[in-house]
């Protein structure tokens, strides 16, 4: 179990992957702090620049930019009571009142430490239960794999939330959109019109700079307020904050274990983790009066969650190949364009791969605390940055960084298509998450299945004849029939329950 570790010590140890852990790290919280970005954004904006580095050091970054990115949004939620990330919603329940009582300094200390020991947690469980999957995993043929794939696939209706129906059609988006191009298969090429630039189908990261960074910037002029420049406390936190989140060491393991089971579930998340750890720590308190008036039990679950959400949502996405968000997705899409592909195979064959990322992971976790605690000054005077500096900036790093990708301008115009695409999808409440799954997952499910085929003869009961491809396809038909009931009777099941 600890065998990746050991393998992946050379290649993290070398000062591209430190650095880029550390840049990372320190990226991650200057993007969650100001508000409208997080690490989603940070991931999207920085993946250009990881196709010039080594394997650990280009996914230590961009993991590093989500560790860092799930704590800062905390800090603007505190202080202005405005989360820099969704992530930090429920931080401010009692962040924001903490503050209020001039007791912004402790709030803030109180939330990095969390957010550190929290992620670390979560690296545990994730170091201990990534390997057994994979392991497990490395029974499946293309049956299988095909089976597991559409089992992503159905994640796009859990990611949806309540717009199952919008998601659906934005996830099928998303699988029509991975079909262009040439068909290995087929020999032939599909939905290219004559164009060139689509030979090779479209690129995963001008489509995703274009859906989420390019649409934000458009939803951010749209909102106005370009010149406006927030009345912000100064606040240095202390490395003793660390003590005061240990003593409280149940609520800590109990929402780092909360936040690491949700992550690893595909379509929960660390908006969904925080709110359920934060529940439940005010359910078991002694004094639930207490909570939302300013109470570091509050902040403490609310963060040691979405961090240890981090590493859970690894698990899935390292050895079984399936992003429940996403985030996931595009760490996904960034390793197989850096020619690993996620799954039990990458634990086999590239064991100091693995092991190299998850050590990026916990490193990014003690940097996030030495560097939160110490530089939370220069985060805070970020916080005053007006929008009419910041969105051309943005904007600027996104065309360099899918131009450099094969110095195409027809990546470009994909990025700013979709950029609008994106824009009119979020005008009418469409999420974008499932389109970024059906893009990755589109493939890996099509090449499978016509595998399958071709080994059977055709012969479409290879995939029942097989135990596990069996039961996974069985468990897939069950979460059909679960999304296609009429809502009352889901509420009557789990009354019954």
């Amino acid at each position: 179990m600890f065998e990746p570790l050991f393998q992946g010590l050379q290649l993290f140890f070398t000062m591209d992957a430190v650095f880029a852990v550390l840049a990372g790290t320190l990226l991650g919280l200057l993007i969650g702090v100001l508000p409208g970005l997080g690490p989603l954004m940070g991931i999207i904006l920085l993946l250009p620049v990881t196709f010039h580095m080594e394997p650990v050091a280009g996914m230590g970054l961009l993991i590093a930019i989500y560790v860092g990115g799930s704590c800062g949004g905390a800090i603007s939620a505190i202080l202005v009571r405005i989360p820099g990330t969704p992530l930090a919603a429920a931080t401010l329940l009692d962040g924001y009142p903490m503050a209020q009582k001039g007791r912004a300094k402790e709030a803030v200390g109180i939330a990095i430490s969390a957010s550190a020991l929290g992620g670390v947690l979560g690296g545990i469980v994730l170091i201990f239960l990534a390997p057994l999957l994979a392991r497990f995993a490395l029974e499946f043929a293309p049956p299988e794999t095909f089976a597991l794939a559409l089992t992503g696939l159905l994640v796009i209706a859990l990611v949806s939330n309540e717009a199952t129906s919008k998601g659906i059609m934005t996830g099928a988006f998303g699988l029509l959109i991975s079909t262009i191009g040439y068909d290995q298969f087929a020999n032939d090429l599909r939905f290219t019109f004559g164009v060139n630039g689509l030979l090779g189908g479209i690129h995963i990261v001008a489509m995703v700079v274009g859906l989420f960074a390019i649409s934000e910037v458009i939803v951010q002029i749209k909102s106005g307020f370009f010149s406006r420049n927030p009345d912000v406390p100064w606040v240095r936190p202390s490395l003793s904050s660390a003590l005061l989140v240990l003593s409280r060491w149940v609520n800590l393991v109990r929402s780092s274990a909360i936040g690491s089971f949700l992550g690893a579930l595909p379509g929960a998340g660390g908006v969904v983790s925080s709110f359920t750890a934060y529940a439940i720590a005010r359910s078991t308190s002694k004094t639930p009066e207490k909570f939302g008036t300013g109470i570091e039990d509050g902040i403490i679950a609310t963060e040691s969650a979405n961090n240890a959400t981090v590493g859970g949502s690894l698990i899935p996405t390292l050895s079984l190949g399936i992003p429940g968000d996403a985030t996931s997705a595009v760490l996904m899409g960034a390793l197989i364009i850096l020619g690993f592909f996620p799954g039990p195979n990458l634990f086999e064959q590239h064991q100091d791969v693995v092991g190299g990322i998850f050590l990026a992971y916990m490193s990014a976790n003690v940097v996030l605390f030495f560097a939160g605690i110490l530089l939370t000054p220069l985060f805070v005077a970020c916080i005053k940055f007006k929008k009419q500096y910041l969105l051309p900036f943005i904007t600027l790093l996104c065309v360099l960084g899918v131009f450099s990708l094969e110095s195409s301008t027809f990546h470009l115009w994909v990025m700013l298509a979709f950029g609008a695409i994106g824009y009119v999808l979020r005008r009418y409440d469409y999420p974008l998450a499932p389109m970024v799954i059906g893009m990755v997952l589109g493939p890996i499910a099509e090449s499978n299945f016509r595998r399958s085929l071709v080994i059977s003869g055709n012969d479409y009961s290879f995939f029942i004849d097989r135990p596990i491809a069996a039961t996974i396809l069985a468990i897939n038909l069950v979460i059909i029939v679960w999304m296609l009931c009429p809502k009352v009777w889901k509420n009557r099941l789990l009354l019954r329950a």
